[in-house]
């Protein structure tokens, strides 16, 4: 359907291509990551994990006052439709906390309290989850499947030929300064994979799924839209992102339980930012409490502590809870592919389609064409989760 040329048309869409100017100088994720991690992680271990990291952060490359008024000063008024002009305001006070974060990266529990704005924190719920997945046993795996064979560089063939499935091409880097093993940078179309890493065949098929399969998916389809905002991201949408990510885990059947008491720690790791655990308190509750190995239980803290305190990790739970209750509803996932969208949005983004402002999505996750899950301990737990 084609949009009409008119006065509203043509101030949406010029108020749309402002914000998409503006937005794409935040990618919180090139500044919250630490580019000291591997010299502080020796130190910690070296300090028998009681001295806590001093991490530092990239400069911030954009003047952060300019780009809020830049924010508040677009014209809204002159979008008549009620729908979508609220959902643009979303979108700026949205975007408006993410400046704030970034601003206050490395400032402790002034940055922590801006993740809870964007964010959120977890709820009981979300804790009580959390401790159920972590009461299952570990399943009696194929040990080579996780053992580690492949650099990051040689990780690399693994990611292109999984990509043939696709008709997109993207940009795959290595950096030794993040903190996950592999990131999607939505605003270069890159995949970036931790050099300091070395892959494991099960690590290789849930990146593949997860990595590309979503996170590039939803990069793509998200360019091909009159409006910048599926590309730049609905308000709220890692949630919905991460949940769909790790879903399409699960679909391929590579979701296992100890991935699932991964994003369970993650859980219980955020939770004890509200409780106002240092690193190494933190740290401890994992590896003494929880007998998790110190390599994982370093990384995992690191993801939540690191800028002060980043509560976005309790998100991936629970957006894999809601997507896999949407999916099993009987609800189509491709409206949820379109962009960097959100759940909660589903409905205004069929009313964009149907307005000509947004098209179906073109690239479609691989992993959603068919349940391919054999693992019913998996099945079970995600239909147990409140």
């Amino acid at each position: 359907m084609k949009i009409d040329d008119t006065i509203e048309t043509q101030a949406l869409l010029e108020i749309d291509k402002n914000i998409d100017v503006l937005v794409k100088q935040i990618e919180l994720l090139s500044y919250v990551n630490p580019i000291n991690i591997e010299e502080e992680k020796e130190r910690f271990f070296a300090s028998k994990y009681l001295t806590d990291p001093v991490f530092k952060y990239p400069n911030i490359n954009f003047d952060k006052f300019k780009l809020h008024r830049e924010l508040f000063t677009q014209p809204l008024e002159r979008i008549e439709d009620d729908e979508i002009r609220n959902l643009y305001e979303d979108i700026i006070y949205a975007y408006s906390g993410l400046i704030q974060c970034i601003e206050t990266i490395g400032t402790g529990r002034k940055f922590y309290y801006d993740c809870l704005h964007c964010f959120g924190t977890p709820t009981e719920n979300d804790v009580e989850n959390a401790k159920f997945i972590l009461h299952f046993e570990d399943e009696n795996k194929d040990v080579s499947m996780f053992q580690p064979k492949y650099s990051a560089k040689e990780s690399e063939v693994f990611f292109k030929e999984f990509s043939t499935k696709y008709d997109f091409s993207y940009n795959i880097g290595f950096s030794d300064k993040i903190s996950a093993i592999a990131m999607v940078l939505n605003n270069t179309k890159t995949l970036v994979l931790n050099a300091n890493h070395t892959y494991s065949d099960n690590e290789i098929a849930v990146l593949t799924n997860h990595e590309i399969g979503v996170h590039m998916v939803t990069t793509m389809n998200g360019l091909l839209h009159p409006l910048k905002i599926f590309s730049h991201g609905f308000p709220n949408n890692e949630e919905t992102q991460e949940g769909l990510a790790v879903f399409s885990e699960y679909m391929s059947n590579n979701l296992t339980i100890t991935r699932l008491k991964e994003l369970a720690y993650r859980v219980i790791v955020v939770d004890s930012l509200a409780k106002g655990y240092p690193f190494s308190r933190t740290f401890r509750l994992l590896h003494n409490q929880y007998d998790l190995d110190r390599e994982s239980a370093f990384y995992i803290t690191l993801r939540a502590h690191r800028g002060g305190g980043f509560t976005k990790d309790y998100l991936y739970l629970s957006g894999l809870k809601k997507v896999y209750d949407y999916y099993h509803s009987g609800k189509d996932l491709s409206v949820l592919l379109t962009g960097k969208v959100t759940l909660e949005y589903a409905d205004a983004i069929e009313s964009l389609i149907k307005k000509g402002y947004a098209v179906p999505s073109k690239h479609i996750t691989d992993a959603f064409a068919e349940n391919k899950n054999t693992n019913k301990k998996v099945d079970f737990i995600l239909r147990s989760l409140k």
